[in-house]
Formats: structure tokens, sequence, C-alpha cells
């Protein structure tokens, strides 16, 4: 249940123009009641952004489960508090268990051990009612930047591990042996080849990962093994 959706693509000059309001951002509003959050999603939708309102915490969870087709782009979730079956802040536990979607919460009457749940449980912003709309705009662009921010490095991941893939056996232990440090001669004799063979695994490590050089490809290797930063 990562970033909402598998990529959908547009057809129709309709389709086009939502797009758009997609790769600029999305907001998935969610709140029980029906005045607000049509205003919120009036007020965000003239901001350019898209949005998709949900009456409860249970059915966006649905429609996250069920993997509907999206236009590519940042999205977050504006979602009120107080609400029945799930509140707003048990969905963010279950959207934290399974490093989903940057969240802002909004509420009318929280307690002060609520709103630090919030903020603990990794809440963008944690708003309170009536909201400024400056103030819940802000908000919502900071969450939409770091959804941005996620997708990018995990289009930076999948890339790398796309030309990693593109190295034989031998380039992968010379490229593994290069980020721990190893002078090209000491890799000779561990594999029992030649220095120059060596140079040469080594060359076509860097240019099937296109790294520029040594501190570059060990950032590559740790961004394919999760410890990027």
């Amino acid at each position: 249940m990562s970033e909402p959706g598998k990529t959908k693509r547009p057809v129709t000059v309709k389709d086009e123009a939502l797009a758009r309001r997609y790769a600029h951002g999305c907001v998935l509003v969610v709140d029980d009641d029906p005045g607000i959050l049509l205003a919120y999603t009036r007020l965000l939708e003239l901001e350019g952004y898209a949005c998709e309102s949900f009456a409860s915490a249970l059915a966006l969870l649905e429609e996250l489960a069920a993997g509907t087709a999206r236009y590519p782009g940042p999205a977050c979730i504006l979602c009120d508090v107080d609400m029945p079956e799930i509140t707003g802040l048990e969905l963010q536990q279950r959207l934290r268990r399974a490093g989903d979607l940057p969240i802002v919460l909004m509420s009318g009457a929280s307690a002060e051990h609520e709103v630090v749940q919030g903020f603990r449980g990794g809440a963008v912003d944690f708003l309170l009612k009536p909201i400024d709309i400056d103030e819940l705009l802000g908000a919502v662009g900071k969450a939409l930047a770091l959804s941005a921010g996620k997708q990018a490095r995990e289009g930076e991941r999948k890339a790398l591990e796309a030309a990693f893939a593109t190295l034989n056996a031998r380039e992968r232990t010379v490229m593994e042996k290069i980020a721990l440090g190893e002078t090209n001669q000491v890799i000779a004799d561990e594999l029992g080849v030649s220095l120059r063979s060596v140079k040469f695994y080594r060359q076509h490590v860097m240019e099937k990962t296109g790294a520029r050089n040594l501190p570059e490809l060990v950032r590559m290797i740790d961004t394919v093994a999760g410890r990027g930063g």
C-alpha cells in the first residue's frame, strides 16, 4: 500500500487536464462531516490539486488496498481525527505500519495527548479547527513535497537496481570489493586474476552504473541496499 495505485495514462484532453492536477499533487481528504469534506475538496481543487474525498477512514483504506490506477504525482492525506469506526489517529498507525503516505491531521477539539500522539506518529502537521486557509495549504504543500521526495528516491533506487542487474557475477564481485575500499592489486590477488582484468571489470562497473567516482558508487550501493538518506 505504497503511493496510491498503479500508474494511469491520459487518453483524452480532459484526462490530460486531470493528469496535470495529479502531477501538482493529489490530496486524499477524509472527514465524516459532508459539509467540511466538500469545503476542503473545493478549496484544494481551486489551488490546482487533484482531490479524492472519503467519508470515513475505512473507505480510504479499502480504496488504497484496491490499488486503483491513478495519474502519477505526489500524494498526501488530509484527515479528521474524530471519526467513528476508525479515528484519524488509528488510520495514521495503520498507514505508518505500511510505510505509506504523508498525513496531515485536523481536529475540532483534540486533547494534548492526541496532538502529541499525532506528531510522534509522523504527522506532517496537526491542525485545529477552525483552520486558517493559509495554514492548511502550507501543511498540504509540505506533505506533498515529502511525498515527491519519497517518489524521487524510489525512482532512483529502481533505476539503480536495473543498472546493477546488467552486471555479471565477476563485475558485481569487483564492485563490492571496490566499495569496501580494496585496491585493484588486492582484488586481483584475492580473485586470482591479473591486475589488467580487475581494471577492465572496474571500468565496466563504472560505465554500467553511471558512477563517476568511488564515493558515488558507494552511495549508489547504499541506496539500493536501503541505506541511502
